[in-house]
């Protein structure tokens, strides 16, 4: 069902709207939600937090901050051209952000857009990254963005199995960014299959009751 199709039936429950509470493979309780414009600071002291080398295979860059119009665009998340999943530490003090996931569009309405992830350090290799993922993959779907393109440095080996498990093809590689297409059904079809990743299983039984 389209934006357009919700909009005309009244549904009043937005996928935009649900939280995710579920667990990493670890057991430590998370929740995911879409990300808002409130969202600045958590995304700023994010980014502060990853590892110089997590930051450079997210960012291309080591940088410890961002340019507050970098910052800005990461936060403003419309949900259609541009759609951003967050984690929060359900069990951390102060309920921390420790992943995101991001979909832009390359023009309105276009059915193609750009794929990109972070997780703090600690928390990687926990699920985090597939759970977010999925979460996003099934927002894509309901906007009908149904193409994404993956743009990874050569080295970042979790990123690239990542993609690979769910489909993606590899379109290329140049001055050390590899370049993958991931179509978007056949990747929540992919992440449907793996009934090892319960996380992953919470948050499609969970958001496609709002698709």
């Amino acid at each position: 069902m389209t934006g357009t199709d919700r909009q005309a039936h009244g549904r009043a429950r937005r996928i935009d709207d649900v939280e995710v509470f579920s667990a990493l493979n670890d057991g430590t309780a998370v929740c995911l939600r879409t990300i808002r414009p409130d969202d600045e600071e958590r995304i700023r002291e994010g980014i502060a937090k990853l590892s110089a080398e997590s930051r450079y295979l997210r960012f291309f860059s080591p940088a410890s901050t961002l340019p507050d119009a970098v910052v800005h665009r990461l936060a403003d998340v419309d949900g259609h051209d541009h759609i951003a999943w967050g984690a929060l530490c359900s069990d951390c003090p102060g309920r921390p952000a420790i992943g995101s996931v991001h979909a832009v569009r390359y023009r309105h309405d276009g059915p193609a857009g750009e794929f990109s992830i972070a997780v703090l350090d600690e928390f990687q290799g926990r699920g985090l990254a597939r759970m977010m993922t999925a979460a996003r993959l099934v927002h894509c779907r309901a906007e009908e963005l149904g193409v994404l393109d993956v743009h990874i440095l050569s080295e970042n080996v979790a990123a690239r199995n990542l993609v690979k498990s769910m489909g993606a093809e590899w379109a290329g590689e140049s001055a050390g960014v590899a370049e993958y297409r991931l179509d978007v059904a056949r990747a929540i079809e992919a992440l449907r299959a793996d009934r090892d990743a319960p996380g992953v299983q919470d948050v499609l039984r969970t958001l496609e009751r709002a698709d």
